[in-house]
């Protein structure tokens, strides 16, 4: 049976990932920074499939958060085949009015856990001569939009060189980009959603179907949804300095995941 290690497992799209592979037969490695939340989500996942759930409780923006999953990713005798880099947040407020430790908090979890998890994951994967690994971004990084979207931007275009660089190796990774998700994303981050029009949400476990079928077909980039692959169709097309010009007058405030 194989193992799947999800960071952020707790809620929203992490949430969505751990029923999922639940379901599916998988062990889970459940990572979140509430330990009574993570073995309540452990539990009902042992009884309702029947798969053992393992709890790690991890802050993914301090060193010992980073350092405990990495230690897990790396242990030869109880391999992690599956990687879900999920944890993520979000700032209110444009650039400036929102302090820099919280920005630089931000680039911790969203790029410096981000290269760590996976470069410790995918070692032994490579070994093994199979693996694969999802990292969370957003379509905000398609889009200029300050901290949120350029730390979504990298996770892009990491995860694009190294499944270069780990071609023909039997190890997968895939960026995964969703659009607005009704999750506690927003809830968590004070983020007021009133004018976000309803055909722009997207339900996180069909979100979580689509990531997984992209996956096994091999996808490096998946944008999971029609709607959202038609409006970057528009994005591409778009110039910059006018997409910069539309994106700023909604501010950070609308980050999309």
């Amino acid at each position: 049976m194989t193992t799947a290690l999800i960071t952020g497992s707790t809620a929203g799209i992490g949430a969505a990932f751990a029923r999922r592979l639940a379901a599916d037969g998988h062990n889970l490695v459940l990572v979140a920074r509430d330990t009574e939340r993570l073995r309540d989500q452990a539990t009902e996942l042992h009884d309702l499939h029947g798969i053992e759930a393992e709890v790690l409780t991890a802050d993914l923006s301090t060193e010992a958060g980073i350092g405990a999953v990495e230690k897990r990713l790396s242990d030869a005798k109880h391999a992690v085949d599956l990687l879900v880099n999920n944890a993520g947040f979000a700032n209110k407020g444009r650039f400036l009015d929102v302090p820099m430790a919280d920005e630089l908090t931000m680039l911790k979890v969203h790029c410096e856990a981000v290269l760590r998890l996976t470069s410790a994951a995918v070692g032994g994967m490579r070994t093994r001569g199979r693996g694969g690994v999802v990292n969370v971004a957003s379509v905000a990084a398609f889009v200029p939009r300050g901290t949120y979207g350029a730390s979504k931007a990298w996770v892009v275009q990491f995860t694009q060189g190294v499944s270069r660089d780990l071609a023909g190796s039997g190890v997968r990774l895939m960026a995964l980009c969703p659009g607005f998700v009704r999750t506690e994303f927003h809830d968590r981050a004070g983020m007021g959603t009133d004018n976000i029009p309803g055909w722009m949400w997207l339900d996180a476990d069909k979100l979580v179907t689509a990531a997984l079928a992209d996956l096994a077909r091999g996808k490096t980039v998946s944008v999971p949804d029609p709607r959202y692959k038609a409006l970057m169709g528009v994005v591409k097309l778009t110039p910059r300095g006018l997409l910069g010009g539309v994106t700023s007058k909604t501010g950070r405030k609308y980050g999309p995941q």
